[in-house]
């Protein structure tokens, strides 16, 4: 894993196509901005298996086209 310190307002660059910004640091707490193609998916971890396996409740978190 590669671990990177930046401060609000810095970018990393993935790819040459996917930018993730840190947008505001308040304690322990980060917002990041992440700009990828819409053929990139993006998930919270915890998501993941909510969307591995929709039902009914679920189903508004499957990704869209």
């Amino acid at each position: 894993m590669l671990v990177l310190t930046r401060k609000a307002g810095e970018r990393i660059l993935i790819a040459n196509n996917i930018v993730v910004e840190v947008l505001e640091v308040q304690g322990n707490r980060v917002r990041i901005g992440i700009q990828a193609p819409s053929n990139v998916s993006i998930l919270r971890q915890e998501l993941v298996a909510q969307v591995a396996k929709p039902d009914a409740k679920n189903s508004s978190l499957a990704p869209t086209s």
